[in-house]
């Protein structure tokens, strides 16, 4: 990458990192520029500023492109891939088959958990919003027939979306922040995992429980009506905009009908990926002790094959096989493909333009600068990290500007602190991904989404879905700072 030459010392860089970050919430929060075009200006203006005597103008277009470009390198790719496979999964009823199989098999007193299961399941390759609204029919179906205020139902699936978007690749702010602070995809897949799961429990499961039976939040009209004639035999709920039912499935909790997938081959589609992504982790640690030979052939092929984008594009190649067999005709198929990449477009630039603005900090010396600060303050790089991403998140309510900012702020101290495990970066990463995720309110889409779907009042969605997305950002950092203490 190319470099611009700092021009100021390092109070005068820290100054300019801090008017960059004012810069680019007051053109978010207070002009409502959209997020992709205030990193790319702030970022392209900070470069500028810092271009030294010795430096070129020239440069700084170079260095745009190059922070662009890296992080669109592998974030388009997994994120693309990812979201294929959530559509297909959507439209030919995946997510209904696996949320009525484990909903049968928890039973009726653990169907709240069953619901979250299935979520953190199928929220490995869909996003947040698109995998709440596939799930709000299935939710209020389960509310429906079994009592009780829909919080109990909707926050642990709600929040078991939150969470793996946060934590988990091939989601796009993980995989940018990784990728930034030079974390290893397959061993970021698996600690994300590993401190998703009791974070989810915790903070969103248990939480959800607690929640149901202090506030009840009743169907919601619209809805009542709607599944109480598909029990008179009318047709089943559609949901809203973006909610698909499978061609041949029933609505509500019934039996699919025919044309859905089998449970084992929606499990297939979902866990394909990580066995793969898992299998290049495992054959770099055998070869690393020595217990193989890196060098062999097979070795090489099976890393090749689990590598992230590899490995999710075989999982795509079997998702369209097997999910389309007697349901969707070719055609339709790469109709569906087309599709799921529009809604995941701003997404992606955001998040490019965020790995711009981290290129440009590591480029013009502020980043160098911020590292120096940090390390002479004491302060332990996963607590700065966290509090920076949190600031960045009550701010300006988006988490993966917050995300993104935070690595692209943070990339130098990690590189230049000393000592650091394999699975360090990794619990940097989701002490980010906490802080992004914490204190969601007004500013936050979700906020809005999770509140008007659920048909609750702003006080009601503050003291439910503000704290719960509070816990888990606070019981991901505490994990994530026992893993980067212990480990």
């Amino acid at each position: 990458m190319e470099t611009v030459t700092p021009a100021y010392g390092t109070s005068t860089l820290l100054l300019i990192a801090a008017a960059a970050v004012a810069l680019l919430l007051l053109l978010i929060i207070r002009f409502k520029l959209h997020a992709f075009v205030a990193l790319v200006l702030v970022s392209a203006v900070t470069a500028v500023v810092t271009v030294g005597p010795d430096g070129s103008l020239l440069d700084v277009v170079d260095v745009l492109t190059a922070g662009f470009g890296s992080t669109l390198a592998s974030v388009a790719l997994l994120v693309g891939f990812g979201v294929m496979i959530g559509r297909l999964l959507e439209v030919t009823g995946g997510a209904q088959v696996l949320a009525d199989t484990l909903v049968a098999r928890f039973g009726e007193k653990r169907a709240p958990l069953a619901l979250g299961v299935a979520s953190l399941i199928f929220g490995f390759p869909i996003f947040f919003d698109a995998g709440l609204v596939v799930f709000l029919p299935i939710i209020f179906s389960v509310a429906r027939r079994f009592g009780g205020s829909v919080l109990t139902y909707a926050l642990p699936a709600a929040g078991a979306f939150a969470v793996m978007h946060a934590f988990v690749p091939p989601h796009p702010g993980p995989v940018a922040a990784g990728e930034l602070l030079g974390a290893d995809i397959g061993v970021l897949i698996l600690v994300g995992l590993v401190l998703a799961v009791p974070t989810w429990f915790t903070a969103s499961y248990l939480f959800g429980l607690w929640a149901g039976r202090r506030t009840d939040v009743p169907l919601p009209a619209e809805w009542a009506e709607r599944l109480a004639a598909n029990t008179a035999g009318q047709a089943g709920p559609s949901g809203t905009a973006g909610a698909a039912t499978a061609p041949g499935a029933t609505g509500g909790t019934g039996t699919p009908g025919p044309a859905a997938p089998r449970f084992s081959t929606v499990l297939l589609v979902l866990l394909l990926p990580l066995v793969l992504i898992f299998l290049n982790t495992g054959l770099n640690t055998l070869a690393t002790a020595g217990a193989v030979d890196g060098e062999a052939t097979w070795v090489q092929v099976l890393r090749l094959v689990g590598q992230t984008p590899i490995a999710l594009l075989i999982a795509v190649l079997v998702t369209m096989v097997v999910l389309s067999r007697g349901r969707l005709t070719r055609g339709e198929v790469e109709d569906l493909a087309n599709s799921s990449l529009g809604p995941v477009c701003a997404v992606i630039l955001i998040t490019g333009a965020g790995g711009m603005f981290g290129g440009v900090l590591r480029a013009s010396g502020i980043g160098g600068a911020l590292a120096d600060t940090l390390a002479a303050t004491g302060l332990p790089v996963i607590v700065a990290a966290f509090i920076i991403s949190l600031g960045l998140r009550v701010a300006q309510g988006s988490a993966t500007v917050a995300l993104t900012t935070t690595a692209g702020l943070m990339a130098p101290t990690v590189e230049a602190t000393a000592g650091l495990s394999s699975l360090d970066p990794a619990f940097i990463v989701i002490a980010i991904a906490a802080g992004a995720t914490a204190l969601s309110h007004v500013n936050d889409s979700g906020f809005w989404l999770v509140g008007r779907f659920l048909g609750m009042d702003v006080p009601t969605t503050l003291r439910t879905w503000t704290v719960m997305e509070t816990l888990i950002g606070l019981v991901g950092f505490a994990l994530a700072f026992l893993g980067y203490l212990l480990l």
